[in-house]
């Protein structure tokens, strides 16, 4: 199973990880994990890129292949996947710095701009999405919380992220903190992630190209 998605919003402790039980192997750390009352163990592997895990009957040592076959039902599958699940949450909270910046983005977009956003989807439900506009009246930035799985990951999570206008979109979207633009067209936006892992000093001139190309 795949968990990478978590490295786009937290950063990894190497001494609480190793502390935690994770060993060095190969270039990455590795954690052996007891479940289902020790007849399977799941075996984390986390490198720079990529935090994954896998399921092995103890006795026998096989991969237990249901759990990352996704549409693979049941109680018993279930339970292993929400005890792995329980696993990485516990490493995510001890192991992991996890925040988003937006409310030190939303304090940007105030004293550089000098600019308040505005919600105009409340009538339809959505109070949190908010517009920041730029003289002309036209919209800048748009703070929206969406779901992972909006960006291509296999996630429900929820996560904080600004739509702004680009150019040379795919030059600069690198799909970690920076994706083609969600629910936009992809050609002249982009949707940057509000996380400990942005950029930024990066996000903030890409703000302020985003005023400037509308602007004009």
């Amino acid at each position: 199973m795949d968990y990478s998605y978590i490295l786009n919003t937290s950063v990894p402790q190497k001494d609480k990880l190793l502390a935690f039980g994770f060993a060095e192997a190969g270039g990455n750390l590795m954690l052996k994990k007891e479940i289902a009352d020790g007849q399977f163990y799941a075996e984390i592997k986390l490198s720079e890129k990529t935090f994954t895990a896998d399921v092995f009957e103890t006795a026998t040592n096989e991969k237990y292949v249901l759990f990352n076959v996704a549409s693979a039902q049941g109680a018993f599958v279930g339970q292993i996947r929400s005890e792995v699940q329980d696993v990485i949450e516990e490493i995510r909270e001890k192991c992991f710095i996890s925040q988003d910046i937006k409310e030190k983005y939303v304090e940007f977009l105030y004293s550089y701009f000098n600019t308040r956003g505005d919600t105009p989807w409340v009538e339809q439900g959505d109070n949190s999405s908010t517009v920041y506009r730029c003289p002309n009246n036209k919209w800048f930035a748009l703070i929206m919380q969406i779901k992972f799985k909006n960006l291509g990951f296999e996630s429900d999570e929820p996560v904080w992220a600004v739509n702004l206008k680009a150019e040379n979109v795919e030059a600069i979207t690198d799909k970690k903190s920076i994706f083609p633009a969600y629910h936009m067209n992809k050609k002249y936006w982009i949707t940057v992630l509000l996380t400990a892992v942005t950029d930024f000093e990066k996000l903030c001139e890409l703000t302020k190209k985003s005023f400037a190309l509308v602007q004009k």
